[in-house]
């Protein structure tokens, strides 16, 4: 039997400001965080401002310079850009 009483919160939350969560306890500025990752200084600040999505390479290069994996970040991004259509 199937239950319908499921939790759906009625905001959403973009990835870029859990990566803003990361970028602060790790002590890195956006501009650090362009330069580690080969990204322009401008799609880092939209990623972050929850204008630019995470492509699959930029989670890639997310998981090399902030250490979670590339999964995690596609995965808030995809559950991000779901809320918002509904």
């Amino acid at each position: 039997m199937c239950s319908t009483d499921t939790f759906e919160p009625d905001y959403v939350i973009p990835p870029g400001e859990i990566l803003t969560e990361y970028l602060d306890s790790l002590g890195m500025s956006q501009r650090d965080l362009a330069a580690r990752t080969g990204l322009a200084p401008k799609t880092v600040n939209e990623i972050l401002q929850g204008k630019a999505p995470i492509m699959a390479e930029t989670a890639l290069k997310l998981e090399r310079v902030v250490g979670r994996p590339a999964q995690f970040w596609r995965n808030l991004e995809s559950l991000y850009r779901a809320a918002r259509v509904r």
